[in-house]
């Protein structure tokens, strides 16, 4: 309540009975308003305005994820396909019983908001980070994993942002390829270097849609994809301090004679190994290209693993979603709040150090 006045305050441009030639309208008491979630039931005093409009962001801010989130809910109710507590559970998000023709109604509206989000116009980036995720949906009778493709970029300004997301049944060439392409589609240019793990999938539809961008591996996926190729469980720890020698050093040239000094080492006693550090590891230095103070922050694609945690935080709540556009519309709901806060947020990069 006391945000939701300093919010009217800063709109009309003057304090509580201030007397001001700044101010762009006028207090207009308040409006009760009870606000249903999941710690139960607010009452709310929203403050009103005269002369000027006003809503508090403060009120918005949150309420797309939380409709989001009880509406998969209310759909696992509404067609069948919930736990035994799922009557509890709606009871106690949502407050009230619900029925399918109320379902449809709200997540019509909330589909609308979110479907504008994630067509709007992008323009000029720097970088592109590209990651996926499971989640279990009901489809065609079964359970299976849908895949969430995610795509975060940061912008020329050195602030991030969530340009778009997908819920595609596999991570297939063919669904990143259309993913991709309809980032570019929406105006999306300029894009210095891309970061994600080796997927196939992804590495196609990649060339196929940003031919000529430079490509940088996950070093973190790189080094949990070199314990498969690490013949004794004791050379594990060693493994792992060599490639971390050669993704730390200060340049490209020192990092190439240690990845050499490596696969040397290796070659007699892991021959597997030494050939796919050979092959492999050399796609993850393309960061050395990139100023000194951004490769710490671009040479994994961990940007998306905090992100991917608070999206896990709201769909475990649903466990199963009864299809891809109750997905689609829950995780849509998270990223669009989340790209608001980084946009209001302080800079991801120092856009001035060479």
């Amino acid at each position: 309540n006391e945000t939701m006045k300093i919010e009217r305050s800063e709109v009309l441009g003057a304090q509580p009975y201030e007397r001001t030639c700044e101010r762009q309208g006028y207090a207009n008491g308040f409006k009760p308003k009870t606000l249903n979630t999941r710690i139960g039931k607010l009452e709310l005093q929203v403050p009103q305005t005269r002369g000027v409009e006003f809503y508090p962001k403060s009120l918005e801010r949150g309420v797309r994820s939380e409709r989001a989130l009880k509406l998969a809910v209310a759909e696992m109710y509404v067609q069948g396909v919930s736990t035994r507590k799922v009557t509890e559970i709606t009871q106690e998000l949502c407050g009230l019983d619900i029925s399918s023709s109320q379902v449809s109604r709200c997540a019509q509206l909330l589909d609308e908001e979110l479907r504008s989000w994630r067509e709007r116009p992008l323009g000029k980036l720097s970088y592109l980070i590209l990651d996926a995720r499971y989640e279990k949906v009901r489809h065609g009778g079964s359970v299976i994993d849908c895949a969430v493709l995610i795509a975060l970029g940061v912008l020329p300004n050195g602030k991030r942002t969530v340009l778009g997301v997908s819920v595609s049944l596999s991570e297939a060439e063919v669904h990143w390829r259309e993913f991709l392409s309809s980032l570019v589609e929406r105006g999306l240019y300029g894009v210095e270097m891309i970061t994600s793990d080796a997927h196939e999938g992804l590495k196609a539809a990649r060339k196929s849609v940003f031919p000529g961008v430079p490509w940088q591996r996950c070093q973190f996926h790189l080094q949990q994809n070199a314990v498969a190729y690490v013949p004794k469980v004791d050379m594990r720890s060693e493994v792992a301090d060599d490639l971390r020698g050669v993704f730390n050093a200060p340049d490209r040239v020192e990092a190439d004679r240690l990845l050499n000094l490596a696969i040397e080492k290796y070659r007699p006693k892991a021959s597997k190994l030494a050939d796919w550090m050979e092959r492999s590891v050399p796609e993850g230095l393309t960061v050395f290209t990139r100023p000194t103070a951004h490769r710490r922050r671009l040479r994994t694609s961990n940007m998306l693993e905090r992100l991917n945690k608070e999206i896990k935080r709201r769909t475990r709540v649903a466990t199963l979603f009864p299809n891809e556009a109750s997905l689609l519309r829950l995780v849509s709901a998270v990223l669009a709040e989340v790209d608001e806060e980084w946009q209001t947020g302080k800079c991801y990069l120092n856009t001035e150090t060479d």
